[in-house]
């Protein structure tokens, strides 16, 4: 499938993100009526998407994208290829 020769190696799907987490969508990894359905809701490749909330069990995923919040299963989000920002924050060390 071209869109998998297209993805990086930092590429991963959308469900593995973190509430607070900014990542950018490079594809969707499924064809047919679900495809569709995905791209009628406005995850299309390009746009940026925040993971803002999950429920109790983690399904299903809330997400902030085009001024909109939009929440999706775990199954849903699978399919949902994003290469996730690189945080400005830098990992305090505890240790002495």
């Amino acid at each position: 499938m071209l869109a998998d020769a297209m993805t990086s190696s930092r590429s991963v799907s959308l469900r593995r993100l973190r509430v607070g987490e900014k990542a950018s969508i490079v594809s969707i990894s499924v064809g047919g009526e679900l495809a569709r359905r995905i791209r009628d809701m406005g995850v299309v490749p390009g746009a940026t998407v925040e993971i803002v909330g999950r429920a109790p069990l983690k399904d299903p995923v809330a997400i902030r994208l085009q001024g909109f919040i939009l929440t999706l299963r775990n199954n849903e989000a699978d399919w949902i290829i994003v290469e996730p920002e690189i945080s400005d924050h830098k990992i305090c060390d505890p240790s002495p």
